[in-house]
């Protein structure tokens, strides 16, 4: 048996490779993030919020592909973003949830506050 060929680099598409990029670029920020934090972490912890910052810094580089030519303000977006990815993960499900939740109130035609804690209508309290 033979060894199989190499892979030529030229071969693989520009958008897999940029995105492979933003992704090392973004974990990497995350990486050095973790390792300037004093906070005693899990191992579970770690990989999870390294994946977030990956996948985030990934899609800001596709996102981002167009608009911005400079290869050296790219990265920097990039490593930002996998830097913040965490925070920025975190309002991105607040805002999904809230107006997943404006929506719902809006169809069922409840006009309160969403999981405002309402009293429910019951024995009156005793007077002593």
């Amino acid at each position: 048996m033979s060894p199989p060929p190499p892979v030529d680099p030229e071969s693989i598409p520009k958008e897999l490779k940029d995105g492979v990029i933003a992704s090392i670029l973004g974990g990497l920020a995350m990486t050095a993030r973790l390792l300037l934090s004093t906070e005693p972490v899990s191992l579970g912890w770690v990989v999870r919020r390294v994946f977030a910052a990956a996948i985030t810094a990934a899609l800001v580089g596709y996102a981002i592909q167009d608009h911005i030519q400079s290869p050296g303000l790219k990265m920097g977006t990039v490593g930002a973003c996998g830097y913040c990815a965490p925070e920025a993960l975190d309002y991105l499900l607040r805002y999904v949830k809230a107006r997943g939740e404006k929506e719902v109130a809006a169809v069922t035609g409840n006009r309160s506050k969403p999981n405002a804690k309402s009293k429910a209508p019951g024995k009156p309290k005793r007077k002593r």
